[in-house]
């Protein structure tokens, strides 16, 4: 992997679906116990903030378990779902607005042994390590203690990494929001297209 710098918090201050768009082919860069690891962003979701009935800022809801989705664009927004699976979101645009962009999946590019043993898997097919925002946390070692972090410093940053060309990116419906009304068919999910570490359903 070359080196690249951190993207910096201008990048995230900028409409919601624009940073889905450009983070795909960004590189996660996670420090942990030790070991780099490195997975290449393949797909995220927009999440839209007030107006946006799959966000869980949807009418400006606000409580102590979303508190830094309200923070200014770039930091990390990470909460816990099913009871099982934490989700790592960028926070986007300006404070107490509530947008973010959840990263869906990831291919690995440093440390693949590492996330394998942290998925507790002792070899895996593309997707395996980091296809879905569950898998991709526990492939990183990601948990609440990560919750308002910020993207450009410290132990867990995005950087440069190698973004695709727009014909390479796919656009469709987020996924798992049925109870969102109208924003169910909103086209905020992106995807490398006939990229394997792309979770299911793939665009």
């Amino acid at each position: 992997m070359s080196p690249s710098k951190a993207l910096p918090l201008r990048f995230y201050r900028r409409p919601t679906e624009l940073v889905a768009r450009e983070l795909i082919g960004r590189y996660i860069v996670r420090e942990f116990e030790g070991d780099r690891l490195v997975l290449r962003i393949v797909e995220t979701e927009a999440y839209l903030g007030a107006p946006d009935r799959a966000s869980h800022a949807w009418g400006g809801r606000r409580t102590a378990r979303n508190e830094s989705l309200y923070l200014p664009g770039g930091h990390a927004y990470v909460y816990f779902i099913y009871g099982m699976h934490f989700c790592l979101n960028v926070v986007t645009e300006g404070a107490d607005l509530g947008s973010a962009v959840l990263i869906r999946a990831g291919e690995p590019v440093a440390g693949e042994e590492r996330m394998l043993a942290l998925r507790g898997l002792s070899r895996a097919r593309p997707g395996d390590v980091a296809g879905g925002p569950g898998r991709l946390c526990k492939a990183l070692g990601i948990n609440r203690s990560d919750d308002g972090v910020r993207f450009d410093r410290g132990a867990l940053k995005i950087v440069e990494g190698e973004p695709p060309s727009a014909d390479e990116i796919a656009a469709g419906p987020r996924v798992g929001i049925d109870y969102a009304a109208d924003a169910v068919a909103w086209p905020l999910r992106f995807a490398i297209r006939g990229n394997l570490h792309v979770s299911r359903p793939r665009l």
